[in-house]
């Protein structure tokens, strides 16, 4: 059964909108090689209609000489949890529909390797509120947003994890792996 891992940039105050705020930091190149080694065992990408039609402009024209996660993001069959989106133009994608906890349980079973998914806040808080996610990698950055979308919302379920990982980046993001206790 596949694992789900969660990605996310994320601000101290638990924002994870469209991560815009993050450029001004930089990329790690010890960062990137920590998510290259997510995304390489990763045979499925699950994301959110929204995180998709943001990503499909932004991916699609780009090749390994563009971005070296290009090709993860371009080659890999992408599953999108939506109830509008009928036709993707993004080359191995498919709809699987609205949100449904049993379907993403399938989805586990039928990929051979983990899936990723990045962004997505509705779809990671209800994927976080089904028990369906396994791994939640954070790039936490040294900044406060004040409001916006959270990665926990207030009256969310109380749930413990355990750390499996944490590193600090000369930009100053930390990156945390977190696995919920069973």
């Amino acid at each position: 059964m596949s694992s789900l891992c969660v990605h996310e940039f994320i601000s101290l105050d638990g924002v994870i909108d469209a991560p815009t705020w993050t450029f001004d930091y930089g990329f790690d190149d010890r960062m990137g090689a920590r998510l290259a080694a997510l995304t390489d065992r990763c045979r499925g990408i699950l994301l959110g209609r929204t995180t998709f039609e943001m990503f499909e402009p932004a991916w699609s024209t780009r090749t390994v000489q563009d971005d070296p996660g290009a090709p993860f993001f371009n080659d890999t069959t992408k599953y999108v949890v939506s109830g509008t989106l009928t036709d993707p133009t993004w080359r191995n994608s498919q709809v699987i529909g609205s949100y449904d906890a049993g379907r993403i349980r399938t989805l586990k079973e039928e990929v051979d390797g983990d899936i990723y998914v990045s962004g997505s806040g509705t779809l990671v808080r209800a994927l976080l509120a089904d028990g369906l996610v396994d791994e939640l990698h954070l790039c936490v950055y040294p900044l406060t947003r004040g409001s916006g979308p959270r990665l926990f919302e207030e009256g969310a379920a109380a749930r413990q994890m355990s750390l499996s990982v944490a590193e600090s980046y000369d930009n100053g993001v930390l990156y945390l792996c977190y696995q919920p206790q069973v």
